[in-house]
């Protein structure tokens, strides 16, 4: 799927695979080596993630039931936690960086365009 921020009109990604299983939202990039420009994980329904045997940190964004930001944290590192966000439905994991280079901040509003990358 791509990724699109509204508000400032940037991709965050073309190439988004969704993780909707129990067992795809547990294993989540587990045993990736890294992502790619362009990549992620959507993760639904969630509302808090950790990057325990990861190898990279990621930028994870929190969305409500409308895919408006409710919580970034820029570059988690591997071995952390994520707070329980509170009215988090779904969670973007997209490379460390993203949402500083493209300005992604809480509030805006995310589209998600399945069918596409």
């Amino acid at each position: 799927m791509k990724v699109l921020n509204i508000n400032n009109q940037t991709i965050l990604g073309t190439k988004v695979l969704k993780a909707e299983s129990f067992f795809q939202r547990l294993k989540g990039l587990i045993g990736t080596e890294f992502l790619e420009e362009g990549t992620g994980l959507l993760i639904a329904p969630c509302s808090s993630v950790h990057t325990c045997f990861m190898r990279y940190p990621i930028d994870v964004i929190f969305l409500d039931e409308v895919d408006k930001i409710l919580h970034i944290i820029h570059s988690m590192q591997p071995y952390r936690f994520s707070p329980i966000v509170k009215g988090a439905k779904k969670v973007l994991e997209l490379p460390a960086g993203i949402c500083f280079f493209t300005g992604t901040a809480v509030k805006d509003q995310i589209e998600l365009i399945v069918g596409s990358g």
